[in-house]
Protein backbone atom coordinates (compact mmCIF):
# COMPACT_ATOMS: atom_id res chain seq x y z
CA UNK A 1 0.00 0.00 0.00
CA UNK A 2 2.49 2.45 0.93
CA UNK A 3 4.56 1.63 -2.50
CA UNK A 4 1.44 2.59 -4.24
CA UNK A 5 0.78 6.30 -2.49
CA UNK A 6 4.70 6.48 -2.93
CA UNK A 7 4.26 5.79 -6.77
CA UNK A 8 1.35 8.10 -7.07
CA UNK A 9 3.36 10.94 -5.30
CA UNK A 10 5.72 10.57 -7.76
CA UNK A 11 8.38 8.41 -6.36
CA UNK A 12 8.13 9.14 -3.13
CA UNK A 13 5.91 10.33 -0.47
CA UNK A 14 5.76 12.15 3.58
CA UNK A 15 5.60 9.38 6.04
CA UNK A 16 2.93 11.06 7.86
CA UNK A 17 0.89 11.50 4.60
CA UNK A 18 1.80 7.68 4.18
CA UNK A 19 0.72 6.32 7.38
CA UNK A 20 -2.81 8.65 7.15
CA UNK A 21 -3.39 7.41 4.00
CA UNK A 22 -2.89 3.61 4.41
CA UNK A 23 -4.76 4.00 7.80
CA UNK A 24 -7.75 5.48 5.53
CA UNK A 25 -7.51 2.59 3.62
CA UNK A 26 -8.38 -0.12 5.93
CA UNK A 27 -10.60 2.42 7.17
CA UNK A 28 -12.90 2.32 3.87
CA UNK A 29 -12.23 -1.30 2.79
CA UNK A 30 -13.82 -1.84 6.24
CA UNK A 31 -16.47 0.15 5.37
CA UNK A 32 -17.19 -1.23 1.85
CA UNK A 33 -15.90 -4.66 2.58
CA UNK A 34 -16.51 -5.25 6.05
CA UNK A 35 -12.59 -6.29 6.11
CA UNK A 36 -9.11 -4.64 6.32
CA UNK A 37 -6.77 -4.05 3.11
CA UNK A 38 -3.81 -5.12 5.50
CA UNK A 39 -5.58 -6.92 8.92
CA UNK A 40 -2.77 -4.84 10.53
CA UNK A 41 -3.47 -3.47 14.55
CA UNK A 42 -4.13 0.00 14.43
CA UNK A 43 -3.24 2.28 17.14
CA UNK A 44 -4.07 6.55 18.32
CA UNK A 45 -0.79 7.94 18.33
CA UNK A 46 -0.83 11.98 18.50
CA UNK A 47 -1.41 12.62 14.87
CA UNK A 48 -3.77 10.64 14.16
CA UNK A 49 -4.43 6.95 13.72
CA UNK A 50 -1.73 4.31 13.03
CA UNK A 51 -1.54 0.82 11.24
CA UNK A 52 1.60 -0.70 13.77
CA UNK A 53 2.80 -2.70 11.53
CA UNK A 54 3.19 -0.73 8.62
CA UNK A 55 4.68 1.76 10.47
CA UNK A 56 7.08 -0.57 12.12
CA UNK A 57 8.50 -0.85 8.31
CA UNK A 58 8.24 2.94 7.65
CA UNK A 59 10.10 3.47 10.40
CA UNK A 60 12.67 0.83 10.22
CA UNK A 61 12.07 -1.04 13.11
CA UNK A 62 10.94 -4.28 10.98
CA UNK A 63 12.17 -5.42 7.98
CA UNK A 64 10.95 -7.81 5.50
CA UNK A 65 12.14 -8.48 1.37
CA UNK A 66 8.76 -7.98 0.41
CA UNK A 67 8.88 -4.41 1.82
CA UNK A 68 12.42 -3.60 0.66
CA UNK A 69 11.41 -4.80 -2.48
CA UNK A 70 9.51 -1.44 -3.63
CA UNK A 71 10.19 0.60 -0.50
CA UNK A 72 14.03 2.20 0.41
CA UNK A 73 14.68 2.48 4.16
CA UNK A 74 13.00 5.56 5.29
CA UNK A 75 14.91 9.32 4.46
CA UNK A 76 14.12 11.79 7.25
CA UNK A 77 10.50 12.34 7.17
CA UNK A 78 10.53 10.45 3.46
CA UNK A 79 9.87 7.58 1.50
CA UNK A 80 11.08 6.86 -1.26
CA UNK A 81 10.56 3.97 -4.00
CA UNK A 82 13.27 1.44 -4.66
CA UNK A 83 13.08 1.55 -8.49
CA UNK A 84 10.61 2.32 -11.13
CA UNK A 85 7.57 0.24 -10.72
CA UNK A 86 3.89 1.03 -12.57
CA UNK A 87 0.69 -0.48 -10.50
CA UNK A 88 0.97 -3.95 -12.24
CA UNK A 89 4.30 -4.86 -10.16
CA UNK A 90 1.30 -4.60 -7.08
CA UNK A 91 0.29 -7.70 -7.81
CA UNK A 92 -0.40 -8.57 -4.29
CA UNK A 93 -3.20 -6.30 -4.17
CA UNK A 94 -6.57 -7.19 -5.64
CA UNK A 95 -8.42 -5.11 -8.04
CA UNK A 96 -10.68 -4.41 -5.32
CA UNK A 97 -7.55 -3.35 -2.74
CA UNK A 98 -6.37 -1.05 -6.02
CA UNK A 99 -9.77 0.63 -6.24
CA UNK A 100 -9.72 1.51 -2.89
CA UNK A 101 -6.18 2.84 -2.66
CA UNK A 102 -7.46 5.08 -5.70
CA UNK A 103 -10.39 6.06 -4.58
CA UNK A 104 -8.30 7.43 -1.23
CA UNK A 105 -5.66 8.43 -3.34
CA UNK A 106 -8.44 10.91 -5.24
CA UNK A 107 -10.22 12.42 -2.30
CA UNK A 108 -6.95 13.35 -0.54
CA UNK A 109 -3.66 13.55 -2.77
CA UNK A 110 -4.20 17.80 -2.72
CA UNK A 111 -4.25 17.16 1.63
CA UNK A 112 -1.61 18.36 2.97
CA UNK A 113 0.13 15.79 5.86
CA UNK A 114 -0.69 18.05 8.88
CA UNK A 115 -4.27 18.72 7.53
CA UNK A 116 -4.62 15.00 6.78
CA UNK A 117 -3.59 14.21 10.16
CA UNK A 118 -6.45 16.67 11.76
CA UNK A 119 -8.87 15.54 9.29
CA UNK A 120 -8.59 11.94 11.08
CA UNK A 121 -9.04 13.84 14.40
CA UNK A 122 -11.84 15.12 13.44
CA UNK A 123 -13.77 12.52 11.16
CA UNK A 124 -12.10 9.24 12.67
CA UNK A 125 -13.51 9.17 16.11
CA UNK A 126 -12.12 5.74 17.29
CA UNK A 127 -9.17 8.06 17.23
CA UNK A 128 -8.43 9.27 21.23
CA UNK A 129 -5.62 11.76 22.17
CA UNK A 130 -2.98 9.55 23.54
CA UNK A 131 -1.41 12.14 25.18
CA UNK A 132 1.73 11.34 23.71
CA UNK A 133 1.80 7.84 23.87
CA UNK A 134 -0.36 4.98 21.99
CA UNK A 135 -3.79 3.18 22.52
CA UNK A 136 -4.97 0.64 20.76
CA UNK A 137 -7.85 0.62 18.23
CA UNK A 138 -10.14 -2.38 18.19
CA UNK A 139 -11.41 -3.74 14.98
CA UNK A 140 -14.98 -3.55 16.61
CA UNK A 141 -14.71 0.41 17.57
CA UNK A 142 -13.93 1.10 13.77
CA UNK A 143 -17.07 -1.07 12.85
CA UNK A 144 -19.17 0.58 15.32
CA UNK A 145 -18.05 4.20 13.89
CA UNK A 146 -18.73 2.95 10.19
CA UNK A 147 -22.38 2.35 11.76
CA UNK A 148 -22.08 -1.53 10.95
CA UNK A 149 -24.39 -3.73 12.12
CA UNK A 150 -22.47 -6.49 14.53
CA UNK A 151 -19.34 -4.36 14.53
CA UNK A 152 -17.97 -7.40 17.34
CA UNK A 153 -19.11 -10.40 14.81
CA UNK A 154 -17.23 -8.34 12.27
CA UNK A 155 -14.24 -7.77 14.34
CA UNK A 156 -14.35 -11.56 15.53
CA UNK A 157 -13.83 -12.59 11.37
CA UNK A 158 -11.02 -10.52 11.01
CA UNK A 159 -9.61 -12.47 14.61
CA UNK A 160 -10.49 -15.62 12.56
CA UNK A 161 -8.74 -14.93 9.48
CA UNK A 162 -5.39 -13.73 11.21
CA UNK A 163 -5.32 -17.12 13.35
CA UNK A 164 -6.35 -19.23 10.00
CA UNK A 165 -2.97 -17.49 8.12
CA UNK A 166 -0.92 -18.25 11.14
CA UNK A 167 -2.07 -21.52 11.45
CA UNK A 168 -1.30 -22.26 7.58
CA UNK A 169 1.87 -20.25 7.58
CA UNK A 170 2.97 -22.89 10.05
CA UNK A 171 4.36 -20.35 12.53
Amino acid sequence: MTAFFALKSGGKINILKATKLVYLSDRLSMSRRDHPITGDNFVSMPFGPVNTFTYSYMDGAAHSDAWTEFVAPRNGNELELTKRIDIGDLDELSRSDLKILDDTWEEFKEVDRFELAEWTHRYCPEWRDPGGSSIPIDFSTVFKNLSKESPAELADDIQAERELFIHLAGK
